[in-house]
């Protein structure tokens, strides 16, 4: 078990100096993205120390992957993904990606119950699209307030302001994937304009 441990430790410098080039990024960079001097980053990429678990949180936080990842962890045979829910803003957000930086994908919950029904639209920046799984959105976009169903999805600049609660009395689910730095999702879907009276 001691060697084991020991020879997934001494793969770790390897694997970290990989990670490191993929990304393009600086010995500096990282040490101002983790708080590592840079020489101690040397010297863990290099085998040269051994990485202790202060410093594997932060530096498979900077690389957007998890410590298993890092340290290259058998697996446990277990095909469940384990996601971590977090509660707030009236609603139960699921994030779907592990990776920092570019699209992130989330799965909100909210019930119909706990989310006040006066729109309070808020601004920052980052591009948004949503898809609805089940229960219906209501969505206010700027002068604009929707009502998704289950299938029908929209996208918007996340400066515009904009706030969302259950449409009725059941809760809604949908998915969300968002950019910070205003990445558009490749899928676009537009509403159907509305026939005029009397057209065919």
């Amino acid at each position: 078990m001691a060697d084991d441990l020991d020879q997934a430790l001494r793969a770790v410098g390897p694997r970290l100096r990989a990670l490191r080039r993929r990304r393009e990024t600086t010995l500096a960079e990282l040490s101002a993205a983790t708080g590592i001097s840079v020489s101690t980053l040397s010297r863990l990429e290099s085998g040269a120390r051994r990485p202790t678990l202060e410093q594997l949180l932060p530096l498979a936080r900077a690389h957007g992957v998890t410590l298993d990842e890092l340290v290259d962890a058998p697996p446990t045979g277990d095909p469940r993904i384990h996601l971590r829910p977090v509660t707030g803003w009236g609603m139960t957000i699921v994030p779907l990606t592990r990776r920092a930086g570019g699209i992130q994908a989330y799965k909100l919950v909210i019930p119909a119950s706990t989310r006040a029904r006066k729109p309070d639209p808020q601004t920052h920046e980052g591009y948004e699209w949503l898809y609805v799984l089940n229960g219906r959105l209501r969505l206010v976009l700027g002068e604009h307030d929707l009502v998704l169903s289950p299938g029908e999805a929209a996208e918007f600049d996340t400066r515009v302001p904009h706030w969302f609660s259950a449409a009725d009395a059941e809760p809604v689910e949908f998915l969300s994937l968002f950019g910070k730095q205003g990445e558009r999702a490749h899928l676009r879907a537009r509403s159907k304009p509305k026939r005029q009276p009397g057209e065919q």
